[in-house]
């Protein structure tokens, strides 16, 4: 009788708990009252909206309407006034996210070569030099990259200068990889070929991708999502769907699902444009 007295006592001194249930987490970005003014010009107030997570989102709006200044906030770039993004539930500091700039010549360092500079960010994280060669490797071999990447970034075209930025934010492996106008730049076809490339790593890997584009076409076929913005102090005047097969090739672009949602665009657009 005395082991089972001391049991129970035992059992009083120590309860059982439950096993501690995991944190619950949303699959979205989450913005909430999102506020940033310039030199007196509001530009955000109490702005908010929900992004899901793994797809890629494209960012349109008139011009000075604050596209570039909503990424730079919500990447962390940018303070914003007041507000929270949450990613998935997380802050941003919490998440691995790269970005990739408009203007690459000064994004990459010139000293440097290619394969040096798409190394760089594993070596910072402190990633051992055979894992660093096994990412690598995997990301060009998806990349299909067909130029010298031994070469200075200073020697290359502005197309391959822009990849070798690409690539370098893709080898970090980042939950949200955000695009600020990234082939502006670029000449058509190489603007073309980095759109095909881009969709290729978004479908094999599905990172949340974040594009600020001022090119309809360009936002329309890389997007599972259009957000459509106002005019200053900005807000949402449409969040369209993109509901076309992957990869957005020839045909699509030139079919009516593609041609219908263009022109859905291009209305809410200009009535945004010409609003007083």
């Amino acid at each position: 009788m005395t082991p089972i007295r001391n049991v129970a006592r035992a059992a009083d001194l120590n309860p059982v708990r439950p096993a501690p249930q995991p944190r619950q987490r949303q699959a979205h970005v989450t913005v909430r009252g999102l506020s940033k003014k310039f030199q007196g010009t509001t530009v955000y107030n109490d702005f908010s909206i929900d992004l899901p997570m793994g797809k890629f989102i494209s960012i349109f709006g008139p011009n000075g309407c604050g596209k570039s200044t909503f990424i730079n906030m919500i990447s962390g770039l940018m303070p914003m006034d007041r507000g929270e993004v949450l990613y998935d539930g997380l802050p941003i500091r919490d998440v691995t996210n790269s970005y990739v700039f408009q203007n690459y010549r000064e994004a990459l360092f010139p000293w440097f070569r290619a394969i040096d500079n798409i190394h760089y960010p594993l070596r910072v994280m402190g990633i051992e030099r055979k894992e660093r060669h096994r990412r690598v490797e995997k990301l060009l071999l998806d990349f299909d990259v067909q130029f010298d990447l031994n070469a200075y970034p200073y020697t290359l075209s502005g197309g391959q200068q822009q990849t070798v930025a690409i690539l370098r934010a893709l080898v970090t492996e980042p939950e949200v990889l955000f695009l600020d106008e990234p082939f502006s730049a670029l000449d058509y076809e190489m603007t073309l070929f980095m759109r095909e490339r881009l969709q290729k790593i978004f479908m094999k890997r599905k990172t949340t991708m974040l594009l600020v584009s001022h090119d309809l076409d360009e936002a329309i076929q890389l997007a599972d999502q259009v957000i459509l913005l106002t005019r200053r102090p900005t807000r949402v005047a449409e969040i369209v769907d993109v509901n076309l097969p992957w990869p957005r090739d020839l045909d699509v672009m030139t079919g009516e699902g593609f041609i219908s949602l263009k022109r859905h665009c291009l209305e809410r657009f200009w009535r945004e444009v010409k609003r007083d």
